[in-house]
């Protein structure tokens, strides 16, 4: 039957206990000899017999349904003008014409039940009484308007649920472009952080070897570079798969910064050390994670562009936060001077920090050296 299925259903049973009702109350009051009773029994059986012929059919009438319900008030208006006694069977049919008709439509319809409820009660009163014209009247008033604004909140109601649908699938499209762009910026700063100082190293070395090709120094800082290869090759694995560094693989934070300093060097010809304050303590995963990244990419920074002779990294532990400082004794720089935003340097150092509860402060004036401080708090989960 449709949407409100249980009014429709309570509708149609109200309309077929009501009939039986009157048909009830016109053989109690009648002769079942009398020409008229016996024509208003026949005519409610067909009104029944037609009325639910509509409900077994409905499904298959479809658009033809406004033309079974002319029928349907049709036999109705001849019962009533039979026996006014069925005028309570237009309460449902009021209802049944709201439904099914556009509004022009239900009002004249309306119009018709209510004329003939009147007529018929008007051919047996033995007196005028103004309620035998009002009260239907207002009966047919009243369940027009209640049907019309149950029917305007039900429209108001459907168009806030499609709103809230329509606002759920914004939503869900915006989550997934924001964890699509969330993806994308996490392998941009892990190629960043491995991939592309390893290639900048690895090419450093290669032009070492070529200017002492043939040497046995050329060997060595060519197996250097595809040692390099070897380990960058190995993080874009694992950053594909959003695991943790190589590095951090069976080893302490400690451990891991102590082996890239020692690269560094090694590598670099940067003589790098690291200093260890505070009683170790567990960092998590992720933090331990962004302060190597920290320490990777500052010290690449050093190499490339600062012209040091040293790099000292202290890793601090101080109780409820543990910090990282990257210092060398480079030419520096004018923080003022360094475009916001540019690449993933610093700014997608700040950002990997930010993930894990930290923060980044870079010191630095030209000719004085540089200093790069992460700091993360102890207590932070892994997000």
């Amino acid at each position: 039957m449709g949407e409100r299925s249980w009014l429709n259903g309570a509708m149609h049973a109200g309309f077929f206990l009501l009939l039986a009702a009157s048909a009830a109350r016109v053989a109690a009051r009648h002769e079942l000899t009398d020409r008229l009773t016996v024509a208003a029994l026949t005519v409610a059986a067909i009104l029944a017999a037609l009325y639910a012929a509509g409900l077994a059919l409905w499904r298959t009438l479809g658009t033809a349904r406004p033309i079974w319900l002319g029928l349907v008030l049709g036999v109705y208006v001849a019962l009533v003008l039979l026996a006014p006694s069925f005028a309570w069977c237009a309460v449902p049919l009021y209802f049944l014409c709201l439904r099914l008709l556009p509004a022009k439509a239900t009002v004249a319809a309306a119009a018709v039940l209510t004329a003939a409820v009147i007529a018929g009660q008007l051919r047996i009163a033995d007196v005028f009484e103004p309620s035998l014209v009002l009260a239907p009247i207002g009966i047919a008033a009243m369940i027009t308007a209640v049907f019309w604004v149950l029917q305007h909140e039900i429209r108001e109601r459907q168009g806030l649920i499609d709103d809230l649908v329509a606002a759920q699938d914004t939503l869900a499209a915006s989550q997934l472009r924001a964890g699509a762009l969330e993806e994308r910026e996490r392998l941009a700063r892990e190629i960043h952080d491995t991939l592309a100082q390893g290639l900048s190293s690895i090419a450093l070395l290669l032009q070492a070897a070529d200017r002492s090709w043939g040497s046995d120094r050329s060997r060595a800082l060519a197996a250097q570079a595809a040692a390099v290869a070897d380990e960058n090759l190995a993080e874009a694995r694992r950053f594909v798969a959003d695991l943790s560094p190589a590095r951090l693989e069976g080893r302490t934070l400690a451990e891991a910064l102590r082996e890239l300093c020692a690269d560094t060097e090694r590598r670099a010809g940067l003589p790098t050390r690291l200093a260890v304050e505070g009683a170790p303590a567990d960092t998590g995963d992720a933090a331990a994670a962004a302060l190597l990244r920290v320490a990777q990419g500052a010290l690449a920074n050093t190499v490339e562009h600062a012209g040091a002779t040293g790099a000292v990294l202290t890793l601090s532990y101080l109780g409820d936060a543990v910090t990282l400082d990257v210092h060398d004794d480079g030419r520096g720089f004018d923080l003022a001077r360094v475009a916001p935003g540019r690449g993933f340097g610093l700014p997608g150092l700040r950002e990997r920090l930010a993930r894990v509860g930290g923060d980044l402060t870079v010191e630095s004036r030209p000719g004085e050296g540089t200093t790069v401080a992460a700091t993360v708090p102890l207590t932070t989960e892994e997000s």
